[in-house]
């Protein structure tokens, strides 16, 4: 068994759709980047590096590479998926915090969930899943950014 920890935060855009988890949030910003922005598939993604021993997912997928510009987060996840499987580890289990004051997330929780399990080859009773405010403290208080972080638990195959 492995384990990893990943984290991503991104600026909020008004020019930009919201992607978290692979679905679109309905919400007058997205989060700016050089992908989709979507930071909960990104965290993801760096958990089951950092659980394998990787560089994190801009060695694989760098900014200054215009071929992924714009890229959907989930295109990324189907790599790293195939580097794991490549390592034969599977997926056991995911935790997952969202840091946001807003958008309010909890309706979109199952959602998020039954995608994050389809994205993932895993029961969506091994997704944890939660959301949480700043307290108005820093940038993701005032509402201009969102981060998430995720711990990923790897099984041999």
């Amino acid at each position: 068994m492995k384990i990893g920890l990943g984290f991503d935060i991104h600026k909020f855009s008004k020019k930009r759709k919201l992607y978290l988890g692979g679905i679109e949030i309905p919400y007058t910003k997205g989060l700016l980047g050089h992908s989709d922005g979507d930071v909960l598939l990104h965290a993801i993604c760096d958990g089951i590096l950092g659980a394998l021993g990787k560089p994190d997912i801009g060695c694989y997928f760098p900014d200054k590479d215009s071929r992924f510009k714009g890229i959907r987060s989930t295109e990324i996840l189907k790599e790293v998926l195939k580097i794991m499987e490549r390592e034969r580890f599977k997926i056991k289990n995911v935790d997952i915090v969202l840091l946001c004051e807003e958008p309010k997330l909890s309706p979109f929780y199952e959602n998020l969930r039954e995608n994050l399990s389809n994205l993932l080859s895993i029961e969506k009773e091994n997704i944890g899943l939660k959301a949480k405010t700043f307290e108005k403290l820093g940038e993701i208080g005032k509402g201009k950014a969102i981060a998430c972080m995720a711990i990923v638990c790897l099984d041999k195959i």
